[in-house]
């Protein structure tokens, strides 16, 4: 079928696009005032003077163009999370990684290849300033017809906000004066960028199929998503299309994406509300603060009464989970050449300040972007070494397949996204055993038949997972927690892909080297900016 509105909308922009082919957004980023969840109005980064941001669409074969304008007091930068930037690596848009941030005052396009098909994002992906509102749905329409028939598209993004910025909290994390963990903050949650209680109906027409596609934006904590009296038939996960797969809601990390389509009910005598629910299972549960539930109508006619559902127990709930998913198109399991096997830490540095760790020591920028480097240092770009000790550069080459395992023997919760790269779910089970002993441990469990792909995944409390990617995209990759305050404490990676394959087919534009230069940084050399293994400059790797 494919019909009604969306079929005409791609219709229509397919024509126009056949012409043009760039879908040109002109942003201004800068700071305003805004009271976003009802409560406390606060500094926060938005664009063109809007926050929310407004969504971006493109379709399938599209260049989206965007032109930035920088108006905050510190550099900024835009990443599209989920596309994979092949062959446009210096497009990724990761601060002091692919690119220098963009100055006060200056101006930089990016130019992305929409050559992917599916529910993505795009975030600032400097100084973490995303947190304080530089994140916006991406909406990919494909050109071919869905694993599933619907008739519309509709759009739900879930925020959690805090009432204090992000370097703010993030000063009282890294107080060496402050026992860690600092007291929790229990932030609201927003639904289409407002008070999740104050969100407009979704309307619906009897008998109709909607595509709901439904995005994590928060920075630290979780959303469960549902809508109380109909199914949903799950068929994308972060811009990877499904097998169908039925479920009574869902359960979205941090990052985290799924396309859904909820079929309508056949009368419009009822109304239905819909549940969305934010939630930490690290901090401590105060009713009305931690889980914090907003309701929405599904409103099928004004007027009509609310036909409310009895509660289910969440363990009776059919949720979300990426052991159950098989990806649409049955890529079999690969087979691994490389393995890294890293444990979540935590580790008080000679300061007394609480660093966080997946490999070794707590990642930290170099001097010298480590995509510069890859492409100016020859054959000595395949050394680790010249990256610099905290930037944990792991050199792959390509074709390499690549299995990560995660082990996690703690209280805490890591969304872990990868730049670049879409991986293979594989495996999870029991790892360490909780201090009150009190919650069995988890069964082993694994994939079946088609193992479905990511590029955000969970590895939960005392839980260990499994996730293997085929390197095929020369670049460099961040591999990182996105639970921001987990990051910004170290806990990332990068993936130094094939720099003698990227060095032959692909050029970092001059406007990203001006606009270094002008910042006094260098763009050649190793992390410290020398020759060879000279890392003179770079700051002592914390003990």
């Amino acid at each position: 079928m494919f019909r009604a509105l969306l079929g005409i909308i791609i219709a229509a922009e397919s024509l126009l696009r056949c012409q043009t082919a760039r879908v040109v957004h002109d942003w201004d980023i800068g700071y305003l005032t805004v009271n976003r969840d009802g409560y406390i109005s606060r500094r926060a980064i938005g664009v063109n003077g809007q926050l929310p941001i407004p969504p971006v669409y493109a379709t399938k074969g599209d260049t989206l163009v965007i032109n930035v304008h920088n108006s905050l007091d510190s550099p900024t930068t835009i990443h599209t999370h989920g596309l994979l930037e092949k062959g446009t690596s210096y497009m990724d848009g990761a601060g002091q990684i692919t690119q220098c941030g963009i100055p006060p005052g200056e101006n930089f396009t990016y130019e992305i290849n929409a050559d992917q098909a599916g529910t993505f994002w795009m975030h600032g992906h400097y100084k973490h300033q995303n947190v304080d509102g530089l994140r916006t749905p991406l909406v990919i329409y494909d050109t071919e017809p869905p694993v599933l028939d619907y008739d519309e598209d509709k759009l739900v993004f879930l925020e959690e906000w805090y009432g204090t910025e992000f370097n703010v909290r993030m000063a009282d994390v890294l107080n060496p004066l402050i026992p860690f963990q600092p007291q929790p903050s229990f932030p609201y949650g927003l639904i289409n960028g407002i008070n999740g209680n104050d969100t407009a109906p979704i309307t619906f027409v009897p008998g109709r199929k909607y595509r709901f596609r439904v995005i994590n934006m928060s920075s630290t904590e979780w959303f469960k998503f549902s809508l109380p009296g109909h199914k949903l038939q799950i068929i994308e996960a972060d811009g990877t299309d499904s097998m169908p797969h039925t479920v009574d809601g869902l359960d979205l990390g941090p990052g985290q994406r799924y396309s859904v389509v909820v079929t309508a009910h056949d009368t419009d005598a009822y109304n239905y509300q819909y549940n969305a629910t934010l939630y930490a299972d690290f901090n401590p549960l105060l009713p009305g603060m931690n889980p914090r539930h907003y309701l929405g109508l599904i409103e099928y006619k004004k007027g009509a009464p609310v036909k409310t559902i009895a509660p289910t127990a969440d363990s009776q709930y059919v949720w979300s989970d990426d052991i159950l998913l098989k990806a649409r198109d049955r890529q079999p399991l690969l087979s691994v050449d490389k393995t890294f096997d890293w444990t979540f830490t935590t580790k008080k540095n000679s300061k007394n300040v609480t660093t966080s760790i997946l490999d070794e020591i707590p990642f930290q920028p170099p001097l010298v972007p480590p995509l510069f480097s890859a492409f100016s240092m020859g054959d000595l770009a395949l050394n680790e070494t010249i990256y610099g000790p905290q930037t944990r550069a792991h050199v792959l080459r390509l074709g390499e397949v690549v299995e990560i395992i995660l082990h996690n023997p703690s209280a805490l919760y890591h969304a872990m996204h990868l730049h670049g790269h879409a991986f293979q779910v594989t495996e999870y089970g029991p790892s360490g055993t909780p201090a009150n002993n009190t919650t069995l441990p988890v069964p082993i469990r694994k994939f079946t038949d088609w193992p479905m792909r990511r590029d955000t995944f969970v590895v939960r409390a005392y839980e260990y997972a499994k996730v293997r990617f085929y390197a095929d995209n020369p670049g460099v990759w961040l591999f990182h927690c996105h639970m921001d305050v987990h990051f910004s404490m170290g806990m990332a990676v990068t993936f130094v892909e094939a720099p003698d394959v990227l060095q032959k087919q692909q050029t970092i534009p001059q406007a990203l080297i001006d606009m270094c230069h002008r910042q006094g940084i260098v763009t050649s050399g190793n992390g410290a900016g020398n020759a060879g293994f000279n890392l003179t400059g770079l700051p002592p790797v914390p003990s």
